[in-house]
């Protein structure tokens, strides 16, 4: 079932660095149209819970130090065709690898510091929303 919802969030490297506002505007600019939007930060069970297919994976920890580490920024995006069209936004994962002008390409450092996060799929997009707003925050 394809939705024209998507979730992300800015990592908080990227509120470290600033780039809250140039992110948001490439967001904006892209055509996506914010329907929730908070600063907060993850706890430990937080990012354990939300990073939970991870577990079993070597850079689980280091995935969870870093996500609580700071504050992020949790947003729903809405578009037609939101989810495909936001992973072509923020660009691969590595950094390196990332087209020009993606938001990765922009504003990750490495792998592991990315910038932001992106659902990469419809029923992950509902999930992961509903884990960091409540339905009364989402316009």
């Amino acid at each position: 079932m394809r939705t024209d919802r998507t979730f992300t969030m800015l990592k908080p490297d990227s509120v470290e660095k600033g780039n809250i506002g140039p992110i948001l505007e490439k967001i904006t600019s892209a055509g996506f149209k914010i329907a929730a939007l908070k600063l907060t930060q993850m706890t430990k069970a937080d990012a354990e819970a939300f990073y939970a297919v991870h577990k079993a994976r070597p850079f689980f920890g280091e995935l969870v130090e870093y996500m609580t580490r700071g504050p992020i920024v949790a947003a729903v995006l809405e578009k037609e065709n939101a989810v495909e069209d936001f992973r072509t936004l923020i660009g691969a994962t590595n950094p390196a690898e990332a087209a020009e002008g993606t938001i990765r390409k922009l504003y990750a450092a490495s792998i592991g510091e990315n910038a932001v996060h992106g659902s990469d799929s419809d029923e992950n997009a509902e999930i992961e929303s509903q884990f960091h707003f409540a339905g009364r925050e989402i316009f």
